[in-house]
């Protein structure tokens, strides 16, 4: 109830200018990023852990439950010896003030952060839907009306992080959650099977940065982390530098691989080379099923010509949003969560995790 009222509390007025909006978001956003809280010495005794959500390379997820509300999160544990030693420090920093600075209704933010000798603790809400990835590889693929209602959302997402200067970098259905409404959240971490991804996917957008270390660090998290590059943009297979735009190209493969059940430049094949030499060419087929207005918003969107690609011209994010395949979005009504979602995950409550993997449970060993 509490989180119901504090998100209706919170709505975007149809008849404000919305680039006014994001630009108010935007100052707040930078607010918060320049006036960091550090993180308070872990007092893990007001919650009590639950469960594993998942495990990866830094630490695991657990889902806690505050004794005095009895609010349930979920409870990013990092391995200070394991960041330290991945040279990670500086990137899990960042990606900690950016967790903590960003408010939208369609990402997942830091709520509070602990840290003790041996973990940092990173606490965000927890969005107890499940995965994309597995919803889609149920579904087999979604209806076109059931992709729009999600893909409306991310790009209203991508617009506003973009707008806070902040590249995404890693879209795909793994890091979507799907919350008790059926609503979509972008988050910092991605489920898939018995994996959990736990690296840095959002990153400040800095013209000054040193192009070819932005690529490797972007390469060896893709490849070396992730295994799923399917979704990497040319220019960055091709060291190009990147910017904003990646995400839009990551964008136009989400919406075919909705659609369609699998990816625009899947290859039967081991050979990465094969699958990138699809992607800088731009080589991909639509299916039969797609229809005249999908086609035409994923083809200006997986454009390898960055001057011709949507989301990266003179209107922005507007041109997708404006698209005919988006002209049943009521994008205020979206915004303030007020449709009806094609999909409502079917929980017990909001501390049922039956749609998350079980894993077996370690404790954890915190150093004096």
């Amino acid at each position: 109830k509490d989180r119901m009222k504090q998100e209706s509390s919170h709505k975007f007025s149809a008849g404000s200018d919305y680039h006014q909006t994001l630009s108010r978001l935007k100052t707040e956003f930078e607010k918060r990023y320049n006036d960091q809280k550090q993180a308070s010495i872990a007092s893990l005794t007001e919650y009590e852990i639950l469960r594993t959500l998942g495990s990866g390379a830094f630490g695991t997820v657990k889902l806690i439950k505050r004794k005095a509300s009895g609010e349930y999160f979920a409870m990013k544990i990092l391995s200070k010896e394991r960041i330290v030693y991945q040279k990670q420090l500086q990137h899990t920093t960042n990606e900690k003030r950016i967790l903590q600075s960003i408010r939208f209704p369609f990402v997942v933010n830091l709520e509070i952060c602990y840290k003790d000798n041996s973990y940092l603790y990173l606490v965000m809400p927890f969005v107890n839907g499940g995965e994309m990835f597995t919803l889609l590889r149920h579904s087999r693929r979604f209806s076109e009306a059931q992709a729009a209602f999600y893909g409306a959302q991310v790009a209203l997402a991508l617009e506003y992080l973009h707008g806070c200067n902040l590249i995404y970098r890693d879209l795909k259905p793994e890091n979507l959650l799907v919350d008790y409404r059926g609503y979509v959240k972008m988050t910092d971490f991605g489920f898939c099977g018995k994996k959990m991804y736990l690296s840095i996917i959002l990153g400040l957008v800095n013209a000054n940065s040193n192009p070819s270390i932005a690529i490797k660090l972007i390469k060896d998290r893709t490849w070396t982390l992730c295994g799923t590059p399917e979704y990497l943009a040319p220019e960055i297979i091709q060291a190009k530098g990147y910017g904003k735009s990646v995400d839009w190209w990551s964008y136009g493969v989400l919406l075919y691989e909705m659609a369609a059940g699998y990816s625009p430049f899947y290859v039967n094949s081991s050979d990465q080379m094969v699958l990138f030499e699809r992607i800088c060419k731009g080589k991909y087929k639509f299916p039969k099923s797609f229809s005249t207005d999908l086609c035409s918003l994923v083809h200006h969107l997986l454009q390898t010509d960055l001057s011709r690609r949507y989301g990266n011209l003179r209107n922005g994010c507007d041109d997708i949003k404006q698209h005919a395949w988006f002209k049943t979005i009521n994008w205020y009504g979206l915004l303030n969560r007020e449709l009806p979602a094609p999909y409502v995950p079917k929980l017990q409550g909001p501390g049922d995790a039956s749609l998350f993997d079980v894993y077996d449970e370690q404790k954890l060993k915190i150093a004096s």
